[in-house]
């Protein structure tokens, strides 16, 4: 039986960071209802790499999901909306500040036509404070999150993460919550409002960073390779661990943009690596016989460690590092991770059919349930689901399909003559 069999998903996102979420619990088997405006998802047209198919930035967000076209600027859409939160368990939204408000929708009233609803909202900075009615993006999350302040080399400008902490990980803190919250429903009988903001997501990835910003207050911190003394914000520090362990990105053969290993130099494991690297010679210096010499003396005991390693690819490093069991692990581009062994074996990487694109491939489910495991579907194709929704969840018949198709309430209004 698959994890979330029984749960309806009314899902009005688009774009990443809700649509992140409610793949996710699609994935673990919820019925999610993608409810789409007549133009459907901005994402299926951007970024596009074949004409006329749905991009791959929709595709990759919205597996395993049902896509209803309705018209939310007529009534009889309206109409369609409100019988639909009469039958789902959960509706999420990423609207800009207001929208739905100002459709006749606040949280109160959708509470009021469906108490047991779970409602998930997705704010670049919330609904409340002095920022709530600016807008955001990926990258302005991660700038005003104390993500970029902390990314990147100390000399140089900060950098945005490849990773898409702002978007995918305020979807991923989206789902705790509203799975927290459909819990509580199960025993309360009473929906509640789940808020989470794309600053807020950043900050909690980044609780490292203020944790050593309140370590600056006692002294400076040898972990990092910059100087710390005196400084009232956590710097910028290239590739250094931000750990007990020391740690950073070693040059490998042949030495092209992704020709490194990371490698964490623990202290269990020093004198084996030692040994490995420059022998007894090494094993035995004073300069890095303690962790806290290795601190002083980093920059010195890192050049070591990459003159040894310009002898190797990043793949033999590993094999050598292995053997020693120190922590490391090669850098790997997309181009490594879509033929990686370990990748195919976790089904990490999957390929689907889509009767737009052909044949394409998509990450995985990074959630293993041993008991339900995720079957990932193709995405839908804008309004494919909707007679079907129509009329397996709200039981509507052929002749209210037809009336309603014929008000307008699936379609965009006729474009006014000029």
């Amino acid at each position: 039986m698959e994890a979330l069999k029984g749960v309806r998903v009314l899902d009005m996102t688009h774009v990443q960071a809700g649509p992140t979420c409610s793949q996710l619990l699609a994935w673990m088997g919820a019925d999610v209802i993608k409810f789409e405006p007549p133009q459907g998802d901005a994402t299926r047209g951007q970024l596009r790499d074949i004409p006329g198919a749905d991009s791959l930035y929709f595709t990759m967000l919205n597996c395993n999901k049902r896509s209803i076209v309705v018209n939310m600027k007529t009534a009889e859409g309206k109409t369609v909306f409100v019988d639909l939160l009469k039958q789902s368990d959960i509706i999420m939204e990423n609207f800009g500040p207001g929208v739905l408000d100002r459709l006749g929708f606040t949280w109160e009233k959708i509470h009021e036509i469906n108490p047991r609803i779970v409602m998930g909202s997705i704010k670049g900075f919330g609904s409340t404070g002095p920022y709530a009615d600016f807008k955001a993006y990926e990258n302005v999350a991660q700038a005003m999150g104390g993500a970029m302040s902390t990314t990147g080399v100390p000399e140089g400008a900060p950098f945005v993460t490849g990773a898409q902490i702002g978007d995918s990980g305020t979807g991923l803190h989206l789902a705790i919550g509203l799975l927290g919250a459909l819990h509580q429903r199960d025993r309360t009988g009473k929906g509640q409002y789940v808020e989470v903001a794309m600053m807020d997501g950043v900050m909690n990835l980044c609780r490292v960073k203020f944790r050593d910003h309140q370590r600056l207050t006692r002294g400076p911190m040898g972990e990092y390779s910059v100087p710390t003394e005196g400084l009232k914000a956590t710097p910028r520090a290239g590739n250094d661990s931000g750990g007990g362990q020391l740690g950073n990105a070693i040059k490998c053969k042949p030495g092209g943009p992704n020709d490194y290993i990371y490698v964490v130099v623990q202290e269990a494991v020093w004198d084996a690596l030692a040994r490995r690297v420059g022998g007894e010679a090494l094993a035995t210096d004073q300069r890095f016989s303690t962790i806290g010499e290795r601190r002083k003396n980093q920059s010195t005991m890192w050049q070591l460690l990459n003159d040894f390693a310009a002898g190797f690819t990043k793949r033999e490093i590993m094999a050598i590092l292995n053997e020693l069991d120190v922590p490391c692990g090669p850098i790997m581009s997309t181009e490594d991770l879509a033929d990686d062994e370990q990748v195919k074996l976790r089904d990490m990487y999957v390929e689907l059919d889509h009767p737009q694109r052909g044949k394409w491939w998509n990450v995985g489910m990074p959630i293993k349930l041993s008991d339900s495991p995720a079957k990932i579907e193709r995405s839908p194709l804008l309004g494919e689901h909707t007679d079907e929704v129509l009329r397996e969840v709200l039981g509507y018949d052929g002749a209210k399909v037809d009336a309603l198709k014929s008000s307008g309430a699936f379609s965009a209004p006729p474009k006014k003559k000029t």
